[in-house]
């Protein structure tokens, strides 16, 4: 049984048990510096905001308006824009990855299916901003010019898609950050779903195909249930990541403070808020009301790892 005690091993020399004490405690210590930082986070986050959540009280949540000429903020916009990208950039990834990560192991040639992989692997490595300007620069025209505004010129006045993909045609909006934002998470999940598919034994799968399963049956009812706990973890940290993720959304997603009512109209998140507005925050509730987003932010991100946790710790091979 592992001891959470700082001692040695019975019958250890003691060159082992001086080696094993040192080891100890730098886990120790490392996973004591890990907290702090984390709590350190957390508190100084919370006593940043504290003079807005004072001032606003529970309408800092529910409230649209974030207007800093009159010092009135609500940070219901940004938190709107911040679930709606994150969840329907993973519902746009998750079956893409899954698809490439299926190919890679299952069907294509081992000659090129290694090369493939190191490929998506450099993607998962491109940093953000990179990903918001080519959104900005090439993603958004051909949006505008391809998708959003055939879609206003066809649809009926007052119908549903009309409601659904109401905004102004310039590409920059909810849907096209959340496109980037699945573009940017879809490496990384591929990249890791490929590794715990190949986890599986061989042997296992062989046998199901000796017993005359097709490929998809085989992925279905041998492959995915074995690795069943490590892709929902693939999937709370893509969601993670697309919750947090800054440069890129903020390139591409309007940076409009009101609430989406659309999946083409201009938002923000709240990273993208806290990302423009900072450095030039001039009064002290206007500072107070973006360091309580980012404590916000990592409220909502906790929960949604907690979550994972508990989804995690229910699961049972």
């Amino acid at each position: 049984m592992a001891s959470t005690a700082l001692e040695a091993p019975r019958g250890a020399p003691p060159g082992h048990a001086t080696g094993e004490i040192i080891f100890r405690s730098a886990c120790l210590a490392a996973a004591t510096l890990l907290m702090a930082a984390l709590a350190g986070v957390i508190v100084s986050l919370f006593i940043g905001g504290l003079p807005a959540f004072r001032q606003f009280g529970f309408g800092f949540l529910t409230s649209t308006t974030w207007n800093p000429v009159t010092e009135v903020y609500g940070a219901a916009g940004p938190i709107a824009g911040t679930l709606v990208t994150a969840f329907l950039s993973l519902a746009i990834a998750l079956p893409l990855a899954l698809g490439v990560s299926v190919f890679l192991v299952e069907f294509c040639p081992a000659r090129i299916s290694r090369p493939i992989a190191i490929a998506v692997e450099l993607l998962a490595g491109i940093p953000s901003i990179v990903y918001g300007m080519w959104g900005l620069f090439v993603l958004a025209p051909w949006f505008a010019a391809h998708v959003q505004l055939p879609i206003a010129m066809h649809a009926t006045p007052g119908g549903w898609v009309d409601k659904l993909f109401a905004g102004t045609p310039n590409g920059a909006n909810i849907f096209t950050a959340s496109l980037i934002l699945a573009i940017m998470i879809l490496p990384y999940m591929a990249a890791v779903f490929r590794e715990l598919f190949m986890t599986v034994p061989p042997q296992v799968r062989e046998a199901a195909y000796g017993l005359g399963c097709t490929p998809f049956e085989v992925i279905r009812a041998v492959v995915i249930p074995y690795v069943r706990r490590g892709m929902i973890g693939v999937v709370m940290l893509g969601l993670g990541r697309a919750l947090g993720e800054t440069m890129a959304v903020t390139f591409i997603i309007g940076n409009a403070h009101g609430f989406p009512h659309s999946l083409f109209d201009s938002g923000s998140t709240i990273a993208s808020t806290v990302a423009n507005e900072f450095a030039e925050a001039t009064s002290d509730m206007h500072t107070s009301a973006l360091i309580a987003l980012g404590f916000v932010l990592f409220v909502i991100t906790f929960v949604v790892l907690a979550i994972a946790r508990l989804l995690l710790r229910e699961e049972k091979h």
